[in-house]
C-alpha cells in the first residue's frame, strides 16, 4: 500500500498550462488549507472514529456540492457523471490546484473534463480546456462518446494514467505528465475479454500487489451480461496489459441487486475492501464487500454508504472517490438520478 503524502507545500500555477485560465467558482466552501492525500492506489487511511461503517470505515455525511452541471461552461448535455479526485501537490511541478478533479458527461459527446482547487471541501474551478479527451481522437478512434475517467498515478513513469471508455464496450488508456495534455497509448479492455458481455466500461485501476499473480496492479470494470451489470476485474504487473477472468469479481445477485457499478479498491485494518453502488432500483446504496488482501475473500458486509432521500442525493450515491485532507477523511460522488446528478463531497463523521 502507498504510504501516505506528507503535508504539501503551496503550489502555484503552471504558466504552461493554457493560459488563459478560467477562475471560476463553482460553489461556497471552506477555505484552502495544508493537505494530505493518498492519491493514484488503495486509499490508506488513519484508524476508524467512532461513527463506523462496515470494515471498521468512517460514516460519511453530506457536506457540499462540489460540480453541478448548470455552473459549468462545458456543458453538452446537462449531466456529469464518475468523479476521480487526485492529489498532485506533490506529483507535479506548479500544479493548476492541489487537487485535480476528473469527471464527464455520458452522453453523447461526453468529453474527459478537469476541475481543480486546493481543498477537498472545494472551491473547485473549471479547467478552461475542457473537454481534455474528446470522442474523436485520430488516428486512434472516432467514437459516440467518451467517459468515466479514472486517474491513476504511475509512481515508475512518473506519470497519470487516465483509463476511460468510448464506446461502452471499449476501456481504453492515455497518459499524461502534467494531469492536463495526455498521449494516447491503446485499449486495454473490450468485450472481447469477456465472454457474452454487452458492455465492459466504468474502469478504476489501482497499484496493489498480488504475488501469485505476479501483478502490481488490479482493475475494476462494469460488466453487463445478459441486462444486469456485475464488478468485473483483473489484474496487471505493469497497468497496459491486463488478464481478466471470466468469473466476476462480486455478482449483483451476490448482494440482492439488480446492477452494481462503479467498483473502488480501499485498504483498512489489514485488509482489501471493494466498494461499489447498486442502481436505484436496488435502493441506490453503496455497498462493500471485503475482498481480503490476496483477493481470496468475498464477504459482503452490507451497505457502506446510504443516501439522503432530499437533495442532492435524492435516494442514489455513486461512483465513490477518496481522499484525506488535512487529517480528515473524504468521499466525492455522484449525488442525485443517474445522468440527472451532481458532483457531491461527503466528510467522515467525527
Amino acid at each position: 500500500m502507498p504510504e501516505p503524502h506528507q503535508t504539501p507545500t503551496a503550489s502555484g500555477q503552471d504558466p504552461r498550462h493554457h493560459a488563459p485560465l478560467q477562475r471560476r467558482t463553482l460553489l461556497r466552501a471552506a477555505a484552502a488549507v495544508p493537505a494530505v492525500l493518498a492519491a493514484g492506489g488503495v486509499v490508506g487511511t488513519a484508524a476508524a472514529p467512532a461513527h463506523a461503517a462496515p470494515g471498521g470505515f468512517p460514516d460519511y455525511a453530506y457536506l457540499d456540492t462540489l460540480l453541478s452541471p448548470g455552473d459549468l461552461d462545458y456543458n453538452p448535455t446537462g449531466e456529469i457523471i464518475f468523479p476521480c479526485i487526485r492529489g498532485v501537490y506533490d506529483r507535479l511541478d506548479n500544479p493548476l490546484g492541489r487537487y485535480y478533479l476528473y469527471y464527464a458527461p455520458h452522453d453523447a459527446p461526453g468529453g474527459i473534463c478537469l476541475a481543480y482547487g486546493d481543498s477537498l471541501e472545494g472551491p473547485f474551478t473549471e479547467y478552461e480546456g475542457n473537454p481534455l479527451v474528446k470522442r474523436d481522437w485520430q488516428p486512434h478512434y472516432s467514437v459516440s462518446h467518451v467517459s468515466s475517467p479514472h486517474v491513476m498515478w504511475h509512481e515508475g513513469e512518473r506519470e497519470l494514467w487516465l483509463y476511460f471508455h468510448g464506446e461502452n464496450n471499449t476501456t481504453r488508456l492515455a497518459r499524461s505528465k502534467d494531469g492536463i495534455q495526455f498521449t494516447y497509448d491503446k485499449v486495454v479492455l473490450t468485450t472481447d475479454d469477456q465472454p457474452g458481455a454487452t458492455e465492459t466500461s466504468y474502469a478504476r485501476a489501482f497499484k496493489h500487489r498480488l504475488p501469485a499473480r505476479g501483478a502490481h496492479y488490479v482493475m475494476t470494470f462494469m460488466v453487463n451480461r445478459n441486462g444486469h451489470r456485475d464488478i468485473g476485474w483483473g489484474w496487471s504487473a505493469d497497468g497496459r496489459d491486463w488478464t481478466f477472468p471470466e468469473e466476476p469479481l462480486v455478482r449483483h445477485s451476490d448482494v440482492g441487486a439488480v446492477n452494481i457499478s462503479g467498483g473502488h479498491l480501499l485498504h483498512r485494518n489489514g485488509s482489501t475492501y471493494v466498494v461499489y453502488h447498486t442502481d436505484k432500483e436496488s435502493g441506490g446504496n453503496i455497498l462493500i464487500t471485503e475482498l481480503g488482501n490476496d483477493f481470496s475473500k468475498r464477504k459482503h458486509l452490507g451497505v457502506f454508504h446510504k443516501p439522503m432521500q432530499g437533495a442532492p442525493d435524492n435516494g442514489r450515491a455513486a461512483a465513490p472517490t477518496f481522499g484525506t485532507d488535512r487529517g480528515k477523511e473524504y468521499m466525492i460522488y455522484e449525488a442525485g438520478d443517474r445522468l440527472g446528478g451532481r458532483i457531491a463531497v461527503a466528510r467522515a463523521r467525527e
